[in-house]
């Protein structure tokens, strides 16, 4: 059954206990939720196993980010149940686009973003191929994603690609949280500082981790640094334990070519 934005208005879910219960089951009906988002009083994922998230995690990442986003257009990359894309577009963005390959995914933010009244776009989109997405964008939400990819790194080197202004990126990260002073270079006979704990390194899952096949690859907090760096990007602000603020300061080489064009073209 497809409902009016209207008919679930707070004021209205607040005078007629019966709206509640319809909101309530449509939510049911549409699978379990992975984003706990509030749809005027009812919950998607009440008991979800992190607590309320991800807004847990978005009181640290929120404050780093303009109250006011101006019109600024967003992508969110792995949008999810579209948590973070209502959250955007509630702080005043324009044109608002959530990607994600999962269609349950999809249906889910497109009910939210109707029932809230907000004017996001939605589409079925692999990250390999965000880059076929046409501009750039101010702002790019890459969370979520990077560590159920089998190919992270050349990934995020498309993602880079749309960003105008700021990468908002979050992964799941393991082993040392801290990130080492390293040198230029090191000797072939060096293997030593690989045995540091902090030496930067990605954990790869060859079957599961937390019953879930797609972990891939996990980074420790070094990896994930020198890998944002490696791809072009000044780290601005590191809100939280998993979550980098960056700007694209060196993504293109002298000829004006992405790192990854080069890389393709045995030329970087």
């Amino acid at each position: 059954m497809v409902t009016t934005q209207a008919s679930f208005s707070r004021d209205n879910l607040t005078e007629n206990p019966e709206r509640i219960r319809e909101l309530s089951r449509q939510v049911s009906e549409m699978g379990e939720w992975f984003h706990n988002i509030d749809l005027n009083g009812v919950l998607t994922a009440p008991n979800h196993f992190l607590g309320d998230f991800p807004n847990v995690k978005w009181k640290s990442i929120a404050p780093a980010l303009p109250l006011d986003l101006g019109g600024a257009s967003v992508l969110d990359i792995g949008c999810n149940g579209g948590f973070h894309s209502i959250a955007l577009k509630k702080r005043g963005a324009g044109r608002v686009l959530g990607l994600d390959v999962d269609d349950r995914y999809l249906q889910q933010a497109r009910f939210a973003a109707q029932v809230l009244g907000l004017e996001i776009e939605f589409a079925k989109c692999s990250v390999y191929d965000v880059d076929s997405i046409s501009g750039q964008f101010d702002y790019v939400l890459f969370m979520g994603v990077f560590y159920h990819l089998r190919y992270p790194l050349y990934a995020l080197d498309k993602v880079i690609k749309k960003v105008k202004g700021c990468l908002v990126f979050q992964t799941m990260v393991r082993g040392a949280l801290t990130s080492p002073d390293l040198r230029d270079d090191y000797h072939f006979w060096n293997t030593e500082v690989f045995a540091r704990p902090d030496f930067p390194c990605m954990y790869f899952i060859e079957k599961k981790y937390a019953g879930d096949p797609t972990n891939w690859w996990i980074p420790n907090h070094g990896a994930m640094e020198a890998m944002l760096r490696s791809a072009g990007l000044e780290i601005r602000a590191h809100p939280e334990q998993e979550t980098w603020i960056c700007a694209p300061t060196q993504v293109t080489k002298e000829d004006g070519r992405y790192i990854l064009d080069h890389e393709l073209a045995g030329t970087l």
